[in-house]
């Protein structure tokens, strides 16, 4: 590994480490509409997406890092 490969690796070691805290610190939702903000992130899920994938909880962004 190289230096630079090492600091993608930590940035996303402390990008997924932000992800748990914040998503620790945030209520359960209970049943319903899907939210209008990313449950990970907190950024705003945009409507075409949450009419697009019906109980849709994750920008498009975690969405992506979930599934990696």
């Amino acid at each position: 590994m190289d230096a630079a490969d090492i600091a993608t690796q930590r940035e996303h070691i402390l990008r997924l480490e932000a992800l748990a805290r914040n998503r620790a610190s945030r209520p359960v939702h209970a049943a319903g509409p899907p939210p209008t903000r990313c449950e990970e992130c907190g950024d705003p899920i945009p409507e075409a997406r949450r009419a697009a994938v019906p109980g849709v909880r994750l920008c498009v962004t975690c969405q992506q890092e979930q599934e990696r």
